[in-house]
């Protein structure tokens, strides 16, 4: 596993998967506050393009919700068969999975709308489980080697929640977690790609859930990314101040370079919503 997360480390960032800010450029994030990364867990699909593409196709054919789970089934599984990334994330999820839960403890897996299908349904297909797809809306389906079909009940069953990313678990909290209960069952164990240590885990503990990540976003795994040569020193230096504190953090840096947000405003038309976000929020105006 620890050899395996030296080569995530490289595919993470290889892919764009996580992308680190210029020096001295932060990223603006919807909530209108600013951090120095993204996360986009999906891209390890083999690219941003790729999972666009998927994004772009789920988006356009989810309200047809008995075709969708095949139709996506086949094409990641084409595409397990093609793309090198893709494929050793999913074989390295079902040898921890094999290795931590044992295929003979769990009945059902489980994956969210939208970004947990990327993985959720390969690996169910790998292990031989039947899927439950879950929609936001709280609607299920159930694929196994007969098709899909509606499910109104599990019957108990022991349910493994595979997803691309957690951060404070508010999709789990609203949405995986009803669900599953909502057809008698119960997450539980939940696999991550990434976890970005926001209190996820801890949440999915307090609900009696296993939570399980191949990676975990801390000082750990950017420390192996600056040894690889992937991010710079200045780069690290931010995240090291920001994974100690993201609001002090990033406060000081508003202070120390007050050019940052009257640009901001003179930005495209996404940077300067956020930027107006952040002062009609008044996010960096307390203590």
């Amino acid at each position: 596993m620890d050899n395996f997360k030296e080569k995530l480390v490289s595919m993470l960032f290889g892919t764009s998967a996580i992308r680190v800010c210029p020096e001295n450029k932060p990223f603006w994030y919807t909530s209108g506050t600013i951090g120095p990364y993204y996360v986009n867990t999906h891209f390890l699909y083999g690219s941003e393009e790729k999972a666009n593409e998927l994004l772009a196709y789920i988006d356009k054919n989810k309200s047809s919700k008995l075709a969708l789970p095949e139709a996506l089934l086949h094409k990641t599984f084409e595409n397990y068969k093609q793309d090198e990334v893709y494929k050793s994330v999913v074989d390295e999820m079902c040898r921890v999975i094999n290795e931590k839960i044992g295929l003979g403890n769990i009945e059902y897996v489980s994956g969210g709308e939208r970004r947990d299908w990327f993985f959720s349904l390969i690996i169910a297909f790998i292990l031989k489980k039947p899927h439950i797809t879950i929609y936001k809306d709280l609607d299920t389906v159930l694929t196994d080697g007969s098709g899909t079909k509606p499910v109104k009940e599990i019957k108990s069953g022991n349910v493994l929640h595979i997803a691309d990313l957690i951060t404070e678990a508010s999709s789990f909290e609203r949405a995986w977690i009803p669900a599953v209960k909502n057809l008698g069952g119960m997450i539980r164990w939940s696999l991550v790609v990434v976890d970005r240590n926001q209190g996820g885990s801890e949440f999915l503990e307090g609900q009696g859930i296993k939570p399980l990540s191949m990676i975990e976003m801390d000082m750990a795994m950017f420390e192996k990314a600056l040894s690889q040569g992937l991010i710079t020193k200045p780069q690290y230096n931010l995240i090291v101040e920001y994974i100690k504190d993201p609001y002090k953090s990033m406060k000081k840096f508003m202070e120390d370079n007050p050019d940052f947000l009257a640009e901001s405003l003179k930005g495209d038309e996404k940077t300067r919503e956020r930027a107006r976000l952040c002062i009609e929020k008044g996010c960096y105006k307390g203590k």
